[in-house]
């Protein structure tokens, strides 16, 4: 490990599904992504990525203090005070490094700079309090009275897609990138830094600039999978809620969101194309890109996030290291890695001592080739947001996935090379009790000390309280619940 401190940039979209990269072979054909693909390609494509809480506060919660979410107290979507004892941005600052949040942060209360010695905040495209973003655009069209931003009338959190009204260069990315070549150009050149740039986008409103609307609406673009386990919704194509999340959209409706979503991950590549191109030497900079969480995007006849499927849980996760340190180039990685293991690695890039309250991995020994993994399964867990009884947790090592739905008992079984996008559920089959068992018993150890009360230690109880906060939740607190 080289003992100079690397400067660090850590990129952050919200709501991006883990196979929409040029280079992930699940993906779709169409999308362009050749910034990103290069980034992954020139270092780490970390296959199984994943959002072990994937909702937007939670996920974040994991990256900024290296925990899972049971370690942090929170475990489902909510707001709530927080005041950890070790935060990513920190440690960094307490070492020397300059630090620098541009984007979307989403932790309480607003404001709070968790560590940051800087934040131009902006946690949506809508609302001005604590929204510089929404403020630069107000006084960018000289008016106060109206958001610019969701002028369009589509909704933040729905499945309606449709080109921008504004120009490129007046939307959140473009804001992130100019500030943050701003902030590249002005900082302190006697210290290293540290800057997190958080997108919005691909997050709904699905409404890109009409350039990369255009580009995808015409295309052939992949439909929805459907397992034979899917929800039948008995659900009319039309008169659909535009924020729902079971949704049996027809066949151009899904085609104008789906083109809307992969135009704005186009739009997001170029900008962060516009950053490699324009802010000087970042080949000496340890890079990673990665996302909250992703989005159901129609699959198996579901919208949004929180769900325990790939298309939700599993996100973006590249990992580029300085050129200098000649780690292996073009490595992929295929055991499972969470959010909680960025804090540990940028740690132990910069040689600052990991807290004892982190729960995550360094992913330094996969990069260097030393291991292809850092631990057997990944735990993930969501509480039920949409509807109380879609709390659930998961469990992974990278070739299965076993899914345990908390309230009702539920339970998946997916082989992940066999069926990448889940549409066969080996716990449907003959000799499902076989195949499940040891699954069962695997979750049972991660949930074994839950106060929760998931398991009596030898079986998993379903009905048991699984709310967003532990039941013993403090902010001040940190938990041993792994």
């Amino acid at each position: 490990m080289p003992n100079d401190q690397p400067n660090i940039l850590l990129i952050t979209t919200d709501q991006q599904r883990g196979d929409c990269l040029g280079i992930d072979p699940d993906g779709p054909a169409c999308l362009q992504t050749p910034n990103l693909d290069w980034i992954g390609r020139s270092g780490t494509h970390f296959r199984r990525g994943y959002a072990e809480c994937p909702s937007c506060i939670p996920a974040r919660r994991g990256i900024m203090t290296g925990t899972a979410p049971a370690a942090n107290g929170m475990v489902g979507y909510t707001g709530a005070q927080w005041n950890p004892p070790h935060t990513l941005a920190g440690e960094l600052s307490a070492a020397g490094y300059q630090t620098e949040m541009i984007g979307k942060l989403h932790l309480s209360p607003p404001r709070k700079r968790y560590g940051f010695d800087h934040i131009q905040l902006s946690d949506a495209t809508h609302g001005t309090a604590n929204n510089d973003y929404v403020e630069w655009l107000q006084q960018y069209h000289r008016r106060n009275d109206f958001e610019p931003g969701m002028a369009h009338g589509v909704s933040a959190n729905g499945w309606v897609g449709r080109p921008h009204h504004l120009p490129e260069e007046q939307m959140h990315t473009f804001w992130c990138i100019d500030r943050a070549l701003k902030f590249l150009k002005k900082r302190d050149p006697s210290s290293p830094f540290f800057l997190n740039i958080s997108f919005i986008d691909p997050h709904p409103p699905l409404t890109p600039p009409a350039h990369y609307y255009q580009r995808y609406i015409e295309r052939d673009l992949p439909p929805p999978v459907n397992g034979r386990w899917s929800l039948n919704l008995d659900i009319e194509e039309k008169g659909q809620n535009p924020n729902a999340w079971e949704i049996n959209l027809d066949k151009y409706d899904m085609q104008c969101a789906r083109a809307a979503y992969y135009g704005m991950i186009n739009f997001i590549d170029d900008q962060i194309g516009r950053l490699l191109q324009n802010a000087g030497n970042l080949n000496d900079c340890l890079v990673i890109f990665t996302s909250d969480h992703g989005e159901m995007l129609g699959d198996h006849n579901m919208f949004r996030k929180t769900f325990p499927y790939e298309a939700s849980a599993r996100v973006p996760f590249l990992m580029r290291a300085p050129a200098k340190w000649r780690y292996p180039k073009e490595t992929v990685c295929n055991s499972p890695v969470g959010l909680q293991d960025i804090m540990p690695t940028i740690l132990g890039a910069a040689n600052i001592d990991i807290p004892d309250t982190c729960t995550g991995k360094s992913l330094l020994p996969i990069m260097q080739g030393d291991t292809d993994r850092v631990r057997e399964c990944l735990h993930g867990e969501h509480s039920g947001c949409y509807n109380y009884n879609h709390g659930n947790h998961y469990i992974t090592d990278g070739n299965y996935k076993y899914i345990w739905y908390s309230q009702t008992g539920r339970e998946h079984l997916f082989n992940l090379h066999e069926a990448p996008h889940e549409t066969i559920d080996l716990s449907l089959e003959d000799d499902a009790e076989t195949r499940l068992t040891p699954w069962r018993n695997r979750l049972i150890e991660f949930l074994r000390d839950r106060p929760e009360g998931f398991t009596d230690g030898d079986r998993l109880i379903a009905g048991q309280r699984h709310n967003a906060l532990l039941p013993d939740y403090d902010p001040d607190a940190t938990y041993p619940y792994l």
